[in-house]
This record gives structure tokens, C-alpha cells and sequence, in this order.
């Protein structure tokens, strides 16, 4: 059975609403986050065609051929977040709670001979941190919001000739998120004015999917990289409660409810070319398949379900990396990334306050006999997305719970890895 939702269903569905609609970490659209190796971070992620390190069980497995040995590689990256809104309403300013976030990476790998090899990654492909304030604007949509992922990612690579090696994999992915805001008192049948009621959700989750990656040498200069990472839909169960203030005339008790959540498709491609030596580059593309964000549907304790349209599109990002290797020691890298935003505006709220994007890269790759270490530093800027729809609308909405206006944000990144060669 389907309904509309009533007050307690409503609540539940505006909660477990935001799991699914809250900022990225990093670097591309929706909640995907791309910091998984400190030297693909250097080279803006241009790294599907090329890769000396064993982070390349991310972005194309078929690169484990290329990698002689054992290898271990491990690393983390700082991210600095800030974001300010400009209320059309009021013209107040409203800046969001500067976040530090430390998404870390953990890959092996193992040449076995010169046509198999297999590593295993570790990484959180998918996240987001978001901390308005309680007493924002928008604080009826979203005050703070946390996702969190792990991924756990066993691949194998056959070198099937000596231009084209193949590869795949299979991912276990862990999602948990904790996900707050407030409500008027009025929306929960109590009629007093101005007093408000903080909400939490927190629930978890648990999918499987795989992935695929091909490494093509097209001439003795030219590789085509191309790698899939297949959907993977998340079954996740949780509870909701409430946080009352003092004085506060009846208890508030918590429900559960779930929901899934289909984490999208990713197609990457690259193209590197290495007939400047010492000087290479690599450009790429990714699509990303949000379409299939079409709605979120709610099932409710006793049985009955609601539905909120999402209506996001599927979405491309461009990217361009360089390498420059200035002597056996030291390795410089650059890189460029633009990536479209999958949120279309009748469903752009607060909660992902997400844009196209840009994102500009530097970094460095030190050879030490059996060590690399690497470290780079990004900048991404997130074009400036003005809110104008009914999201936050309600029976008992004020004109400023659509927190309408104009919405800003930007990340810093540092990124360190260490590989050792066995």
C-alpha cells in the first residue's frame, strides 16, 4: 500500500530523505567521492590509461599488469570544506560550519607471473559531511548531515597478450550515515509556536557489485584505459529520534524505518600518451549514471510507503593529467578536472547544495629504491547554484523554511601516499 505521508511518516521520510540527497566529499557529482590515491589526486584523476602504483585497483584493475612484484600502498587525504547561502528573503549571509574530513586508502597487489596478477583495495568510493548550524535559514531541511562508506575491493588482471591485458573484481560496500535537522513543534500536532524539535536519523547498510577494466596498447606511445564500475543497491534500515527541550509537553518516541538506496553506475575512459618522454599526459572522461536516482521511496512501520521525486541526470566528467618526470627521484604532476552536477534545479536543496565543478591539481611522486611517496594538493571550486523551488515547503512552513537563495562552496585538498615495492 501507498500513501501520503501523515506527521509521523512525513518526519520519517524528510530523514531518511537527506540519506540521499547530501554533499560530496569530493570532486564529482551527487555523494561520489574520488580521493583514492595521492598521485591520481596530482594528476587530476587522469589516471585510467596510466598508474605505477597499486591505487589503479580504483580507477582500472587492467593497470595490475604493469606493476611488478608486491606492492603495498597506503594514504589519506585531508579535505577542507567551507560553503556560505544568501538568503533571496532576507539577504542575510549564512556560512557553514568549516569541515576537515580524512577519507584514507589501503591497496596490495601481486604480480604472480607475467600473465596474472590480483590486488585487493580498501577505500570509501562514496561520502559526504555537511554541518549548517541549528540555527540557519534552512534548518528545517538540514542542519547535519555525516555518510560514510567502505569499500572492500578483491580484483584479478590476465595480461591476455602483450597489448591488451583484462581485468575484474567484485565490491562489498558498507554504508552508514547519521543525518540531522529541526522541526516546528506545530508539524508534530503541538501547538506552540517557535518551539522547535531536533531529529537524527542513523542507519546502515550493506551491497555487492563488481567491476571490469581493460588496458589497451594502441601503438608504442598511445594506451586506451577504459574501466566500469557496476551499480550497487544498498538495503538500509535505521531508526529516527528526537531531541526535545526542556519543559517540552510530551514524549517524543523514535521509529524505525528503510529504504535502498542504488548507488550509480561509473564508466571511465582514458587516453595516455607517452611520445614526449619525459613529459606524459593522460585525458579522460567518466560518466556517471545518476538516472537511476529517479525517486526515494520510504517503507513505514506499519507497512505503507511514501515517495519523494529526485529526478537526477546521469552526468560527465572531463579531466586532464600530466606528468613530468625531472629526474629519477622526483616526478612533478598537474591536472584539471570539470564535472557536471547530476541535481537538477526543481530537487537542488541545502542538503547538496552540489554545482558544476572545477578542480585544479598539484603534485609530486619521490622515488626512493623500493618506496614512493607521494603528495599533491587540490583545489576545487564549486560554481555558485541559486535555489528557487518549494523544497522545504510544508502545512506548517514559514516563507524562510525554503531557505531560496544563492549557494557557494569550495574544498582543499592534501593527499599523501606511501608504497613500498617488495
Amino acid at each position: 500500500m501507498t500513501r501520503r505521508p501523515g506527521i509521523h511518516s512525513s518526519v520519517l521520510t524528510a530523514a531518511l530523505g537527506l540519506l540521499v540527497c547530501a554533499p560530496t566529499l569530493a570532486q564529482a557529482g551527487g555523494y561520489a567521492v574520488y580521493t583514492h590515491g595521492a598521485s591520481a589526486l596530482g594528476q587530476g584523476n587522469a589516471v585510467v590509461a596510466n598508474g605505477d602504483d597499486p591505487s589503479v585497483i580504483f580507477f582500472n584493475p587492467a593497470l595490475l599488469s604493469q606493476l611488478p612484484g608486491t606492492q603495498v600502498q597506503a594514504g589519506t587525504t585531508l579535505i577542507f570544506s567551507s560553503g556560505d547561502f544568501r538568503s533571496d528573503l532576507t539577504g542575510r549571509s549564512s556560512d557553514k560550519d568549516s569541515d576537515l574530513f580524512l577519507p584514507s586508502t589501503f591497496y596490495f597487489s601481486h604480480r604472480f607471473n607475467d600473465k596474472v596478477s590480483a590486488g585487493l583495495g580498501v577505500f570509501s568510493p562514496f561520502g559526504l559531511g555537511n554541518d549548517w548550524g541549528k540555527e540557519w535559514e534552512g534548518r528545517f531541511i538540514a542542519t547535519n548531515s555525516e555518510l560514510k562508506s567502505f569499500n572492500v575491493n578483491p580484483v584479478l588482471s590476465l595480461q591476455v597478450n602483450p597489448k591488451l591485458a583484462l581485468a575484474g573484481g567484485l565490491n562489498f560496500i558498507y554504508l552508514d550515515s547519521t543525518l540531522e535537522r529541526q522541526l516546528r513543534a506545530t508539524a508534530l500536532g503541538i501547538p506552540i509556536p517557535g518551539l522547535e524539535v531536533g531529529q537524527k536519523f542513523s542507519g546502515d547498510g550493506t551491497g555487492i557489485g563488481f567491476n571490469l577494466g581493460m588496458l589497451l596498447d594502441l601503438t608504442d606511445d598511445l594506451a586506451l584505459g577504459v574501466s566500469y564500475r557496476s551499480e550497487i543497491k544498498v538495503d538500509i534500515t535505521g531508526d529516527v529520534s528526537f531531541a526535545t527541550p526542556e519543559g517540552f509537553p510530551v514524549p517524543l518516541p523514535g521509529m524505525p524505518g528503510k529504504t535502498d538506496l542504488t548507488l550509480p553506475q561509473q564508466a571511465f575512459a582514458g587516453l595516455y600518451y607517452k611520445g614526449f618522454d619525459p613529459l606524459t599526459f593522460e585525458v579522460g572522461l567518466l560518466w556517471e549514471g545518476w538516472s537511476s536516482f529517479e525517486e526515494l521511496r520510504i517503507e513505514l512501520p506499519d507497512g505503507s510507503s511514501t515517495v519523494t521525486p529526485r529526478d537526477w541526470n546521469n552526468s560527465l566528467v572531463y579531466n586532464l593529467g600530466v606528468r613530468y618526470r625531472l629526474n629519477p627521484t622526483v616526478t612533478l604532476l598537474a591536472g584539471y578536472l570539470y564535472g557536471e552536477t547530476p541535481v537538477p534545479d526543481h530537487t537542488f536543496d541545502p542538503s547538496i547544495p552540489d554545482s558544476d565543478t572545477h578542480l585544479f591539481s598539484l603534485g609530486t611522486d619521490l622515488n626512493f629504491n623500493r618506496c614512493k611517496v607521494a603528495f599533491s594538493y587540490a583545489y576545487q571550486r564549486f560554481e555558485s547554484r541559486t535555489k528557487n523551488n518549494l523544497i522545504g515547503a510544508s502545512p506548517v512552513a514559514e516563507s524562510t523554511d525554503l531557505a531560496n537563495g544563492t549557494y557557494k562552496s569550495d574544498l582543499h585538498m592534501v593527499a599523501l601516499g606511501l608504497t613500498y615495492r617488495f
